[in-house]
């Protein structure tokens, strides 16, 4: 198999973080942004040619493999939208044919969780973060669009890279489901949202972070439901968890990727029937317009639109391209991007997807 090195461990230690955000908490990058920044004839220069290959470059999906693999297949069967005039209508033409999706599937640092022990863990997230950004902008993949599928990637990396992006001149656009959620609820005209979310995405306070680094109105609470045998189960224990926050519940997301929100469509016209006095509570907290958002359906759409707002699309005649790579360690101990077949990566991970 044909290897693609990156090594960057040398240039970690080199230089000290000198770069902050603008607003009233600023917070420095890791030092390894200054480090690739710095580095004007070889990583720096990766950097600062990210997304200036506009139409021609590839949509690379980075993060934990399953998660990658699931919102591939998405992206690859999507038929929402009229490929003539964007309206939200199918239109059996495939929304992103022509496109080529890279996924970068980062074997060597999932789970990603494990990394939230402590700072000393958190800081090695966020270069992660940056060494997968390098991976999708090198000259097998040359991004023009960059999407973390992980929640805590949109937490702890996002920032990093975007930084890295504004050092160097790179226009490579960044997106995550979490960004794209939150943005479609509220311009769904919900003030309160609950976000059903694992232990670690509820503890690391990602969708209330990145609520408030977009500056959006309103309140985000994050809940981990009661674990139960059905689906419906654990959607009156969140209710039962959010109704002690005394407000309305405008929006639902749905964190991570495989659960199916036609059951908790079904749950809510009986919730409405108020049977029982919790039901009657939980009737009078859900409004009519209540909303219930996938991520996964969520930067599908966002990518679309953002392929159509700024004339990304290839235009080229073919089927929707999907190509593989895993992250492993290089004989010298440095990580490598290694191209991996469809069939092998169908045969090997498909099977486990939720």
């Amino acid at each position: 198999m044909e290897r693609k090195a990156i090594l960057i461990a040398a240039l970690v230690a080199a230089f000290a973080i000198s770069c902050r955000e603008n607003g009233p908490a600023p917070r420095p990058t890791v030092p390894l942004v200054t480090a690739v920044a710095s580095d004007t004839s070889g990583l720096g220069l990766i950097a600062a040619r990210a997304g200036h290959i506009g139409e021609n470059g590839h949509i690379a999906l980075l993060g934990e493999r399953q998660e990658g693999i699931y919102l591939a297949r998405r992206f690859q069967s999507a038929d929402r939208m009229d490929n003539i005039d964007g309206r939200p209508v199918r239109d059996s033409l495939l929304d992103f044919a022509g496109e080529t999706f890279d996924v970068i599937m980062d074997a060597y640092n999932e789970p990603y969780a494990s990394f939230l022990a402590d700072s000393v863990g958190i800081d090695s997230l966020r270069e992660c973060a940056v060494r997968g950004a390098l991976f999708a902008w090198d000259s097998l993949s040359q991004a023009k669009i960059l999407v973390f599928t992980s929640s805590l990637h949109a937490r702890y990396g996002y920032f990093d890279v975007d930084t890295l992006q504004q050092l160097t001149g790179g226009t490579c656009r960044l997106m995550t489901p979490v960004h794209e959620s939150l943005k479609a609820a509220v311009a769904g005209g919900a003030k309160n949202i609950a976000v059903w979310a694992s232990d670690p995405v509820r503890e690391a306070g990602v969708y209330e972070s990145v609520f408030e680094e977009l500056g959006l109105e309103g309140n985000v609470i994050s809940i981990t439901p009661d674990s139960a045998l059905d689906i419906c189960t654990e959607f009156r224990s969140l209710l039962r968890q959010y109704r002690l926050t005394g407000r309305k519940l405008d929006a639902l997301i749905m964190d991570g990727y495989g659960k199916d929100p036609a059951p908790l469509w079904s749950e809510i016209p009986i919730i409405r029937r108020a049977a029982t006095e919790e039901e009657e509570a939980f009737s009078a907290m859900l409004p009519q317009n209540f909303q219930i958002l996938d991520p996964g359906s969520c930067i599908v759409d966002a990518v679309y639109s953002l392929l159509r707002k700024e004339n990304l699309f290839t235009h080229h005649i073919h089927r929707t391209s999907v190509r593989y790579f895993v992250t492993e360690e290089s004989i010298d101990g440095g990580l490598q991007k290694v191209p991996l077949s469809a069939q092998y990566v169908q045969s090997e991970y498909v099977p486990n997807l939720n």
